[in-house]
C-alpha cells in the first residue's frame, strides 16, 4: 500500500515434513517450510529473497538468520531476519528478535528482547557471533 515493497511469491523448496526431524543446521535458499523439528540453526544467505514459513506444528530449536521469517510455530532461540518478520496468532520464541520490519498478530509471544535492525545493518547477533576473544595485557590493550 504505501511504500511497501511488493511481496515475492512463495515457492517451497525445501520441506521439514511433520512427522520429519533434522538433528543439525540448516541451510537453505529459496522457500522453507517447517511443520516438523529443526534441533539445530535454520539459516539463507542474507542477500537473497529466501523465506521461511514455520507452521503452527513446527518447531526450531536453534538460531534462525533468514531474510524473510514467518512464524506460527515455536523457535527456542533467537530470530534475526534482515527484511521482515510476521508472528502469527499462535507464534512463540523463547529467545530475541532482530528485525528490519516486524508484523505481530494479537496472541503472538516472545519471551526475550524485541531488537530493530535497519536494513543494511549487520544484525548485533551476527556481530557477536565472528567475535574473536582478545587477549589483553595488563593495561587493557589489546
Amino acid at each position: 500500500m504505501f511504500g511497501r515493497k511488493k511481496r515475492h511469491l512463495f515457492v517451497v523448496d525445501t520441506l521439514v515434513g511433520n512427522n520429519s526431524r533434522v538433528n543439525g543446521d540448516l541451510n537453505f535458499t529459496g522457500g522453507c517450510h517447517v511443520d516438523g523439528t529443526v534441533k539445530g540453526n535454520v539459516s539463507a544467505d542474507p542477500d537473497t529473497e529466501s523465506e521461511l514459513i514455520v507452521t503452527e506444528d513446527g518447531t526450531v530449536e536453534g538460531n534462525v538468520h533468514v531474510p524473510y521469517v514467518v512464524l506460527n510455530g515455536i523457535v527456542r532461540g533467537d530470530v534475526s531476519a534482515g527484511q521482515r518478520v510476521e508472528l502469527g496468532p499462535t507464534a512463540r520464541v523463547i529467545g530475541n528478535v532482530y528485525y528490519n520490519l516486524i508484523e505481530m498478530a494479537i496472541g503472538a509471544e516472545i519471551n526475550g528482547k524485541l531488537v530493530h535492525q535497519p536494513e543494511g545493518h549487520v544484525p548485533l547477533l551476527e556481530q557477536t557471533q565472528h567475535l574473536q576473544p582478545a587477549t589483553a595485557d595488563a593495561t587493557g590493550n589489546s
